[in-house]
């Protein structure tokens, strides 16, 4: 099979863990999963991932339906799109006490 990385069924395929890869096949036909499976062993062929791959073939081809689920959602290992906002105030740090060495107006530091 001779698939692009932008046809894949799964998105941002390469960069997925393997064990959130083995969740997201669990959503996909033998069809795209042999896209998967071909994309992979043209592209990569890490053996991790072709062995969940091939193990999720197996259990298709043995009578297993595709779960629910999209494999497009929200990927818990990224980060979701930054909308601007500031940081809370709740979340900033706290103020910098300096040092009181050579600083003659902090208070910590002992006068003679």
């Amino acid at each position: 099979m001779n698939a692009e990385r932008a046809d894949l069924p799964v998105p941002d395929y390469d960069h997925l863990p393997v064990a959130t890869l083995a969740h997201r096949v669990r959503s996909l036909d033998a069809d795209a999963l042999a896209v998967l499976v071909g994309y992979e062993e043209e592209h990569g062929a890490r053996e991790p991932v072709l062995t969940v791959l091939r193990a999720r073939a197996d259990q298709l081809a043995a009578g297993a339906e595709p779960s629910g689920g999209d494999p497009a959602a929200v990927q818990p290992e990224h980060a979701p799109p930054a909308d601007g906002a500031a940081a809370a105030p709740n979340t900033d740090a706290p103020p910098v006490n300096p040092p009181s060495h050579g600083d003659p107006t902090n208070p910590a530091q002992p006068r003679r």
